[in-house]
């Protein structure tokens, strides 16, 4: 059984207690190190730079901030596999992370148990590092809206639409087949029902409408629905959001 030891950079303490109490009982993830800004930290990666596996770290931080520390560490070769937590999903500061060869991006406010399934990738891919810019803004990007819609991720529905809005983005053409090549997969890969895709998208549908951000949702479906009127449709829901980012990511020439 493998041992993962964490080294969690972050001046979030409530957060780092909350990571910590979620992996007290796991016999493969250790928080081993912490520390709460970036010189702290960047003096642990220095001094123990064998006593860990993962970083985790946030890039807003008080006395220095994450780049400073990739930057150290890069300055000082220093190579360990690191997982950013941001709460920004500004295009130019993930190119700038990207630069410094980081595995994963994670956007706060995160899921644990998303946490865990992102640490667990990143120790197995033994000899990879840097991320794909594109596709992780992309999905940063995705994570965000959805957020910001008020659709919580903890919620089934959460996952198949973050999904569907990904795969319709990247194939435009299944635009006509969302409830008969876009259900299926998603079916297939979550090991499913396409009927439970469907209601599960629907629920979180309702759950944006009765509680997101009526200004963001009057600018994203105020041309295709009737915002006074109802909800938008799974379908409207998927493409309006994928023309969305499509049009985002051309306006920045990502």
């Amino acid at each position: 059984m493998e041992n993962i030891r964490i080294l969690m950079i972050d001046d979030n303490v409530k957060l780092i207690d909350a990571v910590k109490e979620y992996f007290k009982n796991n016999k493969e993830v250790n928080i081993v190190l912490e520390a709460y800004d970036g010189l702290e930290g960047f003096n642990l990666i220095k001094e123990k730079t064998d006593d860990f596996d993962i970083i985790l770290l946030d890039l807003i931080m008080p006395k220095k901030d994450g780049i400073y520390v990739l930057e150290e560490m890069k300055n000082n070769n220093i190579d360990k596999k690191v997982i950013v937590e941001t709460s920004y999903n500004a295009s130019e500061v993930i190119r700038e992370v990207s630069e410094y060869d980081v595995n994963y991006f994670i956007l706060k406010p995160f899921e644990l148990n998303d946490l865990e399934k992102k640490i667990y990738d990143v120790f197995k891919k033994k000899n990879e590092k840097s991320i794909d810019f594109y596709n992780s803004n992309l999905q940063v990007s995705i994570s965000k809206l959805l957020h910001d819609l008020g659709i919580p991720s903890h919620i089934k529905g959460y996952q198949f639409l973050r999904d569907a809005v990904k795969m319709l983005f990247d194939d435009p053409n299944i635009v006509g087949g969302i409830t008969k090549e876009l259900y299926p997969e998603l079916a297939n890969k979550y090991n499913t029902t396409v009927s439970r895709v469907e209601r599960s998208i629907r629920h979180a549908v309702e759950v944006s409408w009765n509680r997101g951000d009526l200004k963001l949702m009057e600018n994203i479906f105020g041309h295709s629905v009737d915002i006074d009127r109802a909800k938008p449709t799974n379908s409207e829901f998927i493409v309006t959001i994928a023309d969305k980012l499509r049009l985002d990511f051309h306006k920045i020439g990502v």
